[in-house]
């Protein structure tokens, strides 16, 4: 379906010309038609799927089309990270570039001037506030800003911000606003809590669940079966020779992220962390760093896993599997983009193996494994079965050099 078909306003479909979006996106195709009717939703997507437009359009055609109180928020969209927060404004000023629709981003970590600068977009009245929650409700307590007339909500990342404990202060700022609004949860996966949360906040929503999509085909996939001991071996080994261009390095909390940029750093690499003890200022030297090319190696949370958009990322290293497989995608999604291929490299240590296994049986192949390096010594038995349960209450520790190298 192209957009001409679908029911938006000449000056919406204006913009979209102007950036050269002519063909709905699967998620766009279902979504719009919904929304525009003013219909509650909670929508399965995962990133990359271009749900944002899927909720952005709506908004944008029922601002232009429909009476609306200018000084006013009208709609208030939800996210994770204020890196997202800041895209999605990024993505709104291109959307609305023919549209008398204003927006602004509201998140935590930045300076003084940063807070000031928000709080008079707030207090202007602006049509769209893009915001993370805890911000948000900064502004709430202090009185600082008006949700009464808030007609569109929307939760982007409902899983990320329940897993990121968000849950009380989303409740707290829905009761701040109208009862009669149209609201929108788009989740990449449907656990029990967020179906909760659904039936708590929205109207007899429609729904539409998009399968998660498998890796790409051009992304080589590999494993080490490894001890956690010997995960800071493996990433020496693996720099030793060469260092390729753009390098993402997930680690599963904000202390590994620590250690191994402190490794890699004893290397005399070209390496930078991200995660959430940073402030904003920091997080955007360190992202310009990066794209920009004078740092090639980035160890991060999976801060950076959703919704950030960095190009020609050549190698994607799990230093720590992640808890489920769409967190597996989205990690190994960052590297080959547009027509380049990529690599993928995980580091699986006995407490890891049954996750690793739910991994490929996701993807219906099993990942290749590659044998450790001599000096590295040898890793564990491949031993699923006898680590069941293992993985969330023993992340971190290690065993000792026995066992047989493993390869397949």
């Amino acid at each position: 379906m192209i957009f001409d078909d679908l029911d938006l306003e000449e000056e919406v479909l204006d913009g979209l010309w102007a950036m050269n979006f002519t063909e709905c996106t699967p998620v766009q195709e279902l979504a719009i038609p919904i929304l525009l009717e003013g219909k509650d939703l909670i929508a399965s997507a995962q990133t990359g799927t271009g749900k944002t437009a899927a909720y952005l359009l709506p908004i944008l055609n029922h601002l232009v089309k429909s009476d609306h109180p200018e000084d006013a928020i009208n709609a208030v969209i939800m996210v994770p990270t204020r890196e997202l927060a800041q895209q999605i404004d990024q993505q709104v000023a291109g959307f609305a570039y023919y549209l008398p629709v204003s927006s602004v981003a509201v998140y935590g970590g930045s300076d003084g001037i940063m807070w000031e600068q928000q709080k008079k977009g707030l207090q202007a009245g602006v049509d769209i506030v893009i915001a993370t929650p805890g911000r948000l409700l900064s502004y709430l307590k202090l009185g600082l800003i008006d949700l009464t007339q808030v007609q569109y909500f929307i939760l982007d990342e409902a899983d990320r911000m329940l897993d990121m404990g968000f849950f009380d202060d989303i409740m707290l700022i829905v009761n701040e606003l109208p009862r009669r609004r149209q609201t929108m949860l788009f989740s990449a996966t449907m656990p029990g809590k967020i179906r909760e949360l659904a039936k708590t906040i929205l109207i007899e929503p429609e729904e539409i669940r998009l399968a998660v999509s498998r890796p790409n085909d051009k992304i080589v996939q590999s494993a080490y079966i490894c001890f956690e001991r010997q995960k800071a071996w493996l990433v020496k080994q693996l720099f030793v020779e060469s260092q390729p261009d753009k390098v993402i390095i997930f680690a599963g909390s904000k202390i590994k992220v620590k250690e191994v940029t402190r490794t890699l750093r004893g290397m005399n690499l070209s390496v930078a962390e991200m995660h959430s003890d940073l402030d904003q200022s920091e997080r955007d030297r360190t992202m310009y760093a990066f794209k920009s090319g004078q740092v090639n190696i980035l160890v991060a949370t999976d801060i950076v896993s959703r919704g950030i958009d960095i190009e020609d990322i050549s190698v994607i290293i799990n230093y720590d599997v992640p808890n489920d497989a769409e967190d597996y995608v989205h990690r190994i999604g960052r590297t080959a983009r547009a027509s380049a291929d990529g690599l993928a490299v995980t580091f699986v240590s006995e407490d890891d193996q049954e996750s690793f296994e739910k991994i490929e049986k996701f993807l219906g192949k099993p990942i290749y494994r590659l044998p450790l390096p001599v000096e590295v010594g040898e890793g564990p038995e491949w031993e699923p079965s006898k680590h069941r349960g293992s993985s969330f209450g023993r992340k971190g520790k290690g065993g000792g050099f026995k066992g047989k190298r493993n390869s397949r």
